[in-house]
């Protein structure tokens, strides 16, 4: 399990347009990485529309914004253009992001078990740091979490 002051691992996958996005490709500033389960459901639109609504302050206090799920490409640009996201959505189909960052997990719903991206994000610093991670997300209320 990864912790506050551990080196954020790096990863190589595809954002929305099938380009090839890694993290450190964002060394020398700050990422906010969340890990939500799936585009258009409610919590999940919740979570990136607070973010969209206040990306400028984000932006102003220094962060780049990074959203991560097991969609794939097709679904991410429905989803951004829904909602207007200015934000890149990274298509993390082989599960290879969550695995690293210990989001792929067993939930439970109904009493039925599952696989699933346990809500998560992750506050990375220009170094490529850990510096915060937020567990319990406010999806209504996120990017205060962030800005706090």
């Amino acid at each position: 399990m990864l912790t506050i002051g551990d080196n954020a691992p790096d990863f190589e996958t595809r954002d929305q347009n099938g380009q090839p996005i890694r993290l450190s490709d964002y060394r020398g500033k700050k990422v906010v990485l969340y890990f939500y389960p799936k585009d258009d459901t409610t919590g999940c639109t919740a979570q990136a529309c607070s973010l969209r609504d206040n990306y400028d302050e984000l932006r102003q206090a220094g962060y780049e914004v990074l959203g991560v799920s097991v969609d794939d490409e097709k679904s991410h640009q429905k989803f951004i253009g829904k909602y207007d996201l200015p934000f890149s959505l990274l298509a993390d189909t082989n599960k290879e992001v969550v695995e690293a960052y210990g989001v792929w997990q067993e939930k439970s719903m109904y009493g039925r078990k599952y696989m699933g991206i346990v809500r998560t994000t992750f506050i990375i610093d220009e170094n490529g740091i850990i510096t915060d991670i937020i567990g319990k997300v406010d999806t209504k209320n996120h990017a205060a979490q962030i800005l706090k």
